[in-house]
């Protein structure tokens, strides 16, 4: 099943809208039956500079979680074009942000971000009824679809995500031979070249699945993602998240990650899931001063109860400083302090198998064990046992204290 949680991710979790004019010469076409400049265009909300910089400001609201605003925009534009597909979508947008920050964990917006999405697609349809050479109906309804599918795989509704999977796939093919009007059009296809051959390198039992993908390249999807992200008008900050995250987890280079991270969390300060994933970066490469700063900020925004700041950010943030404070600082009281916070904040997440709070767990052992507080450590190392995986470094440590110490 794990098919749907990746696959899903291809079928256009893309912010498609209006968009800036591109150099074409800079994209590369497959498979194009329809030159761009014989597509027919007129009326399309996606190519018109007046919706682009009336939208401008309200699509930045979205990534810097000031949703009211972006709303009242989105209804606005919704007035005035009842009958097509954009406003829903972005009024999903919004909605699929508010979920963001949990890690999609979050069902509170379900029905309201499917009823949008919904609604879009009907409106998509009519308009592809209407035209089947209407490619930016094609583009909303791969989106909306690839949208609806992640979501339902998120909450296992296997059947649903494998309709819409298909149907955002269908429609995306369609969209692609538009792909020379804007570096837009090119997001979805940049995350089929690049997943549908990882997901077979590491993934080989879903292999036969993959035989109706397009076969993917690896290489040149990172280069037309990197083409998304600094030449999308719109679509660029989907494109860098995707981008950074790729990086980071797929292709292990966190240094080249860590600049993504640092201009997102720059350029939209109040995003949790963006600082937390710069303070994530900054960790790894090195930077603790910067790590210090941004979890510091993190900690200080959930104490002030600002949207998208909750218990996730709280976990990455409080580990963090308990491992300077107790590696850089010396200071164990404070650190032992922040570990309890991460152990908290995992609790209230339900965040328990995560290698913060096993290893906050183990840290605050250590600490313990150090303090010569046996009673203590032994609690914690019979929690690190319990909890953590066997034969892991965190379970054979725990594991050699109890021994030892006949526990």
């Amino acid at each position: 099943m794990r098919f749907f949680l990746f696959a899903c991710l291809l079928f256009l979790t893309s912010p498609a809208w209006a968009q800036q004019p591109a150099d074409t010469t800079r994209i590369r076409l497959s498979n194009v039956d329809i030159a761009p400049n014989a597509v027919d265009i007129s009326g399309w909300l996606l190519l018109d500079k007046d919706i682009q910089t009336e939208l401008e400001g309200a699509v930045y609201n979205i990534y810097n979680f000031k949703h009211d605003k972006a709303e009242r925009q989105f209804r606005s534009l919704r007035r005035r074009y009842p009958t097509h597909p954009m406003p829903y979508f972005l009024l999903g947008l919004t909605t699929w942000w508010k979920i963001m920050p949990s890690n999609i964990t979050n069902e509170q917006y379900d029905k309201v971000f499917l009823a949008y999405m919904d609604t879009a697609i009907t409106k998509g349809e009519a308009l592809y009824k209407a035209d089947n050479r209407n490619y930016e109906a094609s583009f909303f309804l791969s989106a909306a679809y690839g949208f609806s599918a992640r979501l339902n795989a998120e909450r296992h509704n296997w059947r649903k995500a494998t309709v819409d999977s298909k149907r955002a796939l269908s429609y995306l093919s369609k969209s692609e031979e538009a792909n020379g009007l804007s570096p837009e059009f090119l997001f979805g296809q940049a995350l089929i070249n690049y997943y549908a051959p990882w997901i077979s390198d590491n993934y080989p039992l879903l292999r036969p699945v993959l035989l109706f993908f397009p076969k993917g390249n690896k290489k040149l999807g990172l280069q037309q993602l990197r083409n998304v992200a600094a030449n999308g008008f719109y679509t660029g900050p989907e494109a860098k998240v995707f981008l950074m995250k790729i990086l980071q987890n797929q292709e292990n280079k966190p240094t080249e990650s860590l600049p993504l991270a640092q201009q997102m969390a720059t350029t939209y300060p109040d995003n949790g899931y963006f600082e937390r994933f710069y303070a994530l970066m900054s960790y790894q490469v090195g930077d603790l001063r910067e790590c210090e700063r941004v979890s510091r900020d993190i900690l200080d925004k959930i104490n002030r109860g600002m949207p998208g700041y909750e218990g996730i950010s709280g976990r990455y943030a409080t580990f963090f400083l308990g491992s300077l404070m107790q590696n850089q600082y010396k200071d164990l009281d404070k650190a032992r302090e922040y570990y309890q916070r991460c152990v908290v904040f995992s609790e209230s997440t339900g965040d328990t198998k995560q290698g913060f709070y096993l290893y906050s767990l183990l840290n605050l052992a250590r600490i313990a064990d150090k303090n010569k507080d046996s009673e203590t450590a032994t609690r914690y190392y019979k929690e690190v046992q319990q909890k953590a995986e066997r034969k892991s470094e965190a379970y054979n440590e725990a594991r050699a204290y109890l021994k030892k110490t006949g526990k």
